[in-house]
């Protein structure tokens, strides 16, 4: 079956998670400068999703949000929240963890992709265009402060994730 969108999103996650393969490359060391482009691109994915493709299939669903909106807006935030603060084997731990799960439900069949896709089938063209276009996200050097550290703990558990598990697995 044909699909643009569904394909899109997930080259552009093998895309990412190239990124962050690279950067970990060597066990111990984190090569920053693959993680800068990890950490762009993982937000500009996010950017194209939260303003392009949910708002399309919201729209496209007579203005109704889709059942799996409301979860992966809260990954979204807690993903976001760990692309500020320094990486480290155990952030990286976490972010693997927390993308694995959120990417199976975009990915999954009937997932959000899938459904996106569906409802948004007469425009098509014109969100890849959108897409395509689509900048990066600007970001600051990383916040080494407790305070960011413990934003992005929050914002894990408002998600479903508890940080001090998924580092101890």
């Amino acid at each position: 079956m044909n699909k643009p969108l569904y394909d899109f999103f997930t080259q552009d996650h093998e895309r990412v998670e190239g990124f962050l393969n690279k950067a970990t490359e060597k066990p111990g060391e984190i090569n920053m400068d693959y993680y800068h482009l990890f950490r762009t691109g993982l937000l500009k994915h996010i950017k194209m999703e939260e303003n392009i493709l949910f708002p399309a299939a919201q729209k496209a669903n007579n203005g109704v949000q889709l059942p799996l909106q409301a979860k992966l807006r809260l990954d979204h935030g807690a993903i976001t929240s760990l692309m500020v603060v320094p990486p480290s084997d155990d952030v990286i731990k976490v972010l693997r963890h927390v993308l694995k799960l959120h990417d199976k439900l975009e990915e999954e069949p009937d997932g959000m992709y899938d459904v996106c896709e569906k409802l948004t089938a007469g425009e098509t063209d014109s969100l890849l265009e959108k897409l395509r276009i689509v900048t990066e996200v600007p970001v600051h050097p990383h916040n080494n402060a407790d305070y960011a550290m413990q934003s992005a703990i929050r914002a894990l558990e408002r998600a479903g994730f508890n940080y001090n598990e998924i580092i101890k697995t």
